[in-house]
């Protein structure tokens, strides 16, 4: 876990060492997940390390102004459903107990 590695406590390393744990994943491989509704989706608009950054900061105040302006929420079954048939990969990033996912931007 993150908090359990040394210099986590450094806002800049943590952010680092999160960046260093974001990847690219299809989307089948988190179905499981995403039944167990521990998946949560980023817009586009926000940057994945820094939402992650701010949940492991405990920031309830900035993560309740991305909720209320839907840029951070549950995939909507729509979503999961067209990402499943396209077979997409997203973004991901694991923030225990949550994984965030971001669909990556067009090339």
């Amino acid at each position: 876990m993150i908090d359990d590695l040394p210099g986590a406590e450094d806002p800049e390393l943590l952010r680092q060492k999160l960046a260093l744990e974001t990847a690219s994943i299809g989307w089948r491989e988190l179905e499981p997940h995403y039944a167990r509704g521990v998946v949560v989706q980023v817009t586009e608009s926000l940057d994945l390390v820094e939402v992650g950054f701010e949940l492991i900061q405990d920031n309830k105040s900035q993560v309740q102004k991305w909720m209320s302006s839907s840029e951070l929420g549950p995939v909507n079954p729509e979503e999961a459903d067209r990402w499943h048939h396209s077979e997409a990969s997203v973004w991901a990033l694991v923030v225990a107990p949550w994984v965030l996912v971001q669909k990556k931007k067009p090339q």
